[in-house]
C-alpha cells in the first residue's frame, strides 16, 4: 500500500481508504463477522484510513468499529479513524430530520462518538451536513477547542461550498473535504472547489468513488437490489436512468480490459491518478471486494488510459441525480 497526506496539517493515510457504512446501513442487511474479518484484512493490506460517522445506522457503525478496536487495540496508532457529525435522527421515524453544527452539539456529538467507539481521540472530525443557519466559525471554534482538549487531532468538512472551506480554514486549519468524487461525479470537486482546497493544502478525501457500485461492473439492473437497499429510491439506479447509466459502465470496463485491471480498479487508479492529494475512500463489508480495490494502488495509467477513462463517461451524460432531492438540499451550504 503507498500513502498520501491529508492536506499540509493532516495525517499520513493509504492512498486508498475503506468507507465502512455499508457495514451497517443503506446496502442490505449488515454482516458484522463479515465487517470484522474484512476490517482485519484491511489492516493486513496497509489499509489504515477507516471512515465512519453518527448517523450510520443511530451509531451502529461507530459500535461496530469500536468492538473491532477493543480487540486490535495494540494496533490503534496504526488506524486513522475518521467520524462525521451534524445529522439527527428523528425519536420516532429513525430518520435524519435536522442538521445541527451548533457549538454546543459540537461537543456533545464527539463525545458520544468518542464512547461509542471506545476510543481517546478521533484523528479526523468531519462536519457531515452543515446548518447554513449556522456560522461556519461557530462551529469550527468549537472543534478547535476539542483538538485543544486532545478529543480530535485534525478537522474536515463534507458536502459544503467552497466559500465555507475559505471561511473555515480561516478559523482553524481544515486537513480535508469529504466530496462524491468519481468517474460518474466530477463537477462537485472538479473546478472551484479544487482549486480552493489546493490553493489552501487541503486534501479531498473521495465517497462513493465507485458510483456507489455501478461502476464496478457488477450490478445489471436495479431488481437485483434486495429490498433494503437505498439504491432502490436513488435517482441513477432508477430504471429509466440505470439502462443507460450501464453503457457507461461498459465502456469503463472496455478502458479497464485494455489496461488488463478491473473496472473498479481502473475507476479508483483514475481517482488517485488525479493528484497526490485525492483519497478515495471505497466502501464494503466483503474482503474480496476489499482485496480488489487496494490493489489499485498499484494500478499505473498512462496519460492515454487516464484521458480514455473520462471520455468512457463524457460530462453531463450520467442519468439521473446523485441523492433525492429532500437529500440534496443539504448538501453545498
Amino acid at each position: 500500500m503507498k500513502y498520501r497526506t491529508l492536506g499540509t496539517h493532516g495525517p499520513s493515510v493509504s492512498s486508498v481508504g475503506l468507507g465502512c457504512m455499508g457495514m451497517s446501513i443503506t446496502y442490505g442487511a449488515p454482516d458484522d463477522a463479515e465487517s470484522a474479518r474484512t476490517l482485519d484484512r484491511a489492516l493486513d493490506l496497509g489499509v489504515t484510513f477507516l471512515d465512519t460517522a453518527d448517523a450510520y445506522g443511530r451509531g451502529a457503525n461507530e459500535e461496530l468499529l469500536g468492538a473491532w478496536l477493543r480487540r486490535r487495540a495494540a494496533d490503534r496508532e496504526r488506524v486513522v479513524l475518521a467520524t462525521k457529525f451534524g445529522l439527527r435522527h428523528d425519536a420516532d421515524s429513525g430518520r435524519v430530520n435536522v442538521v445541527d453544527t451548533s457549538a454546543g452539539y459540537v461537543r456533545t456529538a464527539c463525545h458520544a462518538s468518542m464512547r461509542r467507539l471506545g476510543v481517546e481521540y478521533i484523528d479526523l472530525y468531519c462536519v457531515h451536513r452543515r446548518d447554513p443557519a449556522t456560522p461556519i466559525e461557530e462551529t469550527v471554534t468549537a472543534m478547535a477547542g476539542l483538538v485543544a482538549a486532545g478529543d480530535i487531532r485534525h478537522l474536515a468538512l463534507s458536502e459544503v461550498s467552497a466559500d465555507t472551506v475559505r471561511r473555515a480554514h480561516a478559523v482553524h486549519p481544515i486537513s480535508a473535504v469529504q466530496l462524491e468524487y468519481s468517474l460518474f461525479t466530477r463537477d462537485v470537486v472538479e473546478g472551484d472547489m479544487l482549486d480552493t482546497c489546493r490553493e489552501l493544502g487541503i486534501a479531498v478525501v473521495a465517497y462513493a468513488p465507485l458510483g456507489r457500485a455501478m461502476l464496478t461492473g457488477n450490478i445489471t439492473s436495479s431488481g437485483e437490489l434486495s429490498s433494503d437497499d437505498n439504491r432502490r429510491r436513488w435517482p441513477r439506479f432508477a430504471e429509466e436512468n440505470i439502462r443507460h447509466n450501464l453503457t457507461l459502465v461498459d465502456a469503463v470496463h472496455q478502458v479497464a480490459a485494455g489496461i488488463g485491471c478491473t473496472p473498479a480498479q481502473a475507476a479508483l487508479a483514475w481517482l488517485l491518478a488525479q493528484g497526490e492529494d485525492i483519497v478515495p475512500i471505497p466502501g464494503t463489508k466483503k474482503r474480496h471486494y476489499l482485496e480488489e480495490n487496494a490493489a489499485a494502488a498499484d494500478v499505473a495509467l498512462s496519460t492515454e488510459h487516464i484521458g480514455l477513462l473520462r471520455n468512457a463517461v463524457p460530462d453531463g451524460s450520467v442519468a439521473g441525480g446523485r441523492y433525492p432531492d429532500q437529500a440534496m438540499s443539504r448538501l453545498g451550504h
